[in-house]
């Protein structure tokens, strides 16, 4: 195998190349279920991430700790099993807000270029891709069956990136509807803090959240109650009616 590493690079520059590596692969990764999705239709695309996606985080957990020196629990890097919960917790928001982060770097990387329109429609058309694969990844943890009803989608809502670092509710309307609120947004909360106006999400939203619903299970119909530019009362910013059409 090629020596890539020159023995007098620094130890600075070797590190950083180890993370944009990991960046490479997360990229490459992420590309991969695109094409897969483009080509073959979004439920192929669905069903071979799930198929692969356990295989490919099995791979490079052992291969790191055969480097790094670290114990294996049932697969899982045995440091990371073994941190108290208040920790893994507070890991799993750092981990949703840097997630968050990225998503407004996109954004603002479009919009500072190319204008407020073209990072709105970049940002919907992602969020077209995101949301389901987000359900379908969150159904797998869930272990939830393909139709698991208005159920499963509450379920699946607790376990979205969002509802680590929002603050959210979820009300019965009826038997076949429930009605979920987001009460606290990190994005819209930060722009009050400004004085700035509501981000205009609605569209997104529109995208985001019926996406997701249909991936949990196709007979759930989304209704959008009110998301800004709307006009909302203080205690949320969004909120949306979940309607299960068994008919």
């Amino acid at each position: 195998m090629m020596d890539t590493m020159d023995e007098g690079e620094s130890a600075e520059l070797n590190a950083a190349r180890i993370l944009d590596l990991f960046h490479r692969s997360m990229v490459h990764y992420g590309l991969w279920f695109a094409e897969v999705r483009h080509q073959l239709g979004p439920e192929v695309g669905h069903e071979v991430l799930e198929a692969v996606s356990g295989r490919v985080l099995e791979a490079h957990i052992r291969r790191l700790a055969g480097v790094l020196g670290f114990s294996l629990k049932n697969g899982l890097p045995a440091p990371l099993v073994d941190l108290p919960k208040e920790k893994q917790k507070a890991l799993q928001e750092a981990v949703s807000l840097n997630w968050l982060a990225l998503d407004g770097l996109w954004f603002q990387g479009v919009e500072f270029t190319h204008g407020m329109n073209d990072a709105k429609r970049c940002n919907d058309s992602c969020w077209a891709h995101f949301s389901p694969f987000e359900a379908a990844m969150i159904r797998k943890e869930l272990q939830l069956g393909k139709q698991s009803g208005l159920e499963g989608l509450k379920k699946a809502l607790g376990r979205r990136l969002y509802a680590f670092i929002n603050e959210q509710s979820m009300e019965d309307t009826g038997l076949d509807r429930f009605v979920f609120r987001m009460h606290k947004c990190r994005v819209q909360d930060a722009r009050k803090r400004k004085g700035l106006a509501d981000y205009p999400c609605k569209s997104a939203g529109m995208v985001e959240y019926p996406y997701f619903a249909k991936e949990i299970d196709s007979r759930i119909r989304t209704r959008c109650i009110g998301c800004p530019p709307d006009a909302h009362p203080e205690e949320w910013w969004c909120a949306w009616e979940f309607i299960l059409d068994e008919g």
